[in-house]
């Protein structure tokens, strides 16, 4: 069963493809081929600030989408109830003087999503000045279009980092960067359920803390005046 289960997962995650949770607004147009580059060499208007906007204010807060959420349900709340933000990660996210907007492409049905996105808004939460908003996967397909994992695909979860204008100050895409790395280098090698195996191992005993780590690099580079992605 479990390379069947790798398989749903996959397309849940790795393409745009239909969320479980209904569209509650209008999709955003994709990039163009200039605008969309991928997270690496992208450029940094890719989207408008108004479309951004327009996206975080019709997105979903963190309750809203867990008591939409059917699939994974039970670990989305578990995540979430569970998640702890170490003091030396907050005090580098907070670094960062806001206000901050944190736009999220996510699936209640995406490994990925349900492993990194509580966690993520429990830091949120902790900041002064920090919202944060989640869309799925349709309505945000041009934004994961426009950041790219490094082997070149659209993914969930996608967080955006925005500034009181809209405008984009960082990125992250799909997975904890030591996860990210091991995947890459270890697909092909080993078999795909192997693979999934293991990412879900790796998320268990990290609980979080990279991906944490992660984000508040993110927000301590944007308050430098860098852009991470």
């Amino acid at each position: 069963m479990i390379p069947v289960l790798y398989a749903a997962v996959a397309a849940v995650c790795f393409a745009p493809a239909s969320s479980t949770l209904a569209s509650h607004t209008t999709p955003l147009a994709p990039p163009t081929a200039e605008a969309g580059r991928g997270a690496i060499g992208r450029a940094p208007d890719a989207i408008p600030d108004s479309a951004y906007q327009r996206l975080f204010d019709e997105g979903r807060t963190m309750s809203e989408f867990l008591d939409a959420a059917k699939a994974r349900k039970e670990q989305w709340a578990a995540n979430y109830a569970r998640g702890v933000v170490a003091d030396a990660v907050l005090t580098r996210a907070r670094s960062a003087p806001g206000p901050w907007k944190l736009l999220v492409v996510a699936v209640d049905g995406c490994s990925d999503s349900v492993n990194t996105v509580p966690y993520i808004a429990r830091l949120a939460e902790q900041m002064m000045g920090v919202e944060l908003r989640i869309i799925d996967s349709n309505v945000g397909r041009a934004v994961m279009d426009a950041h790219r994992t490094p082997d070149g695909r659209g993914a969930t979860p996608t967080v955006v980092l925005l500034d009181a204008n809209y405008q984009e100050r960082g990125c992250w895409v799909e997975r904890p960067a030591e996860l990210r790395d091991w995947m890459i280098d270890n697909k092909g090698k080993v078999k795909d359920n192997e693979l999934f195996e293991h990412k879900m191992a790796w998320y268990d005993e990290d609980v979080g803390a990279k991906t944490l780590l992660d984000i508040a690099t993110m927000f301590e580079s944007a308050g430098k005046g860098d852009v991470k992605c």
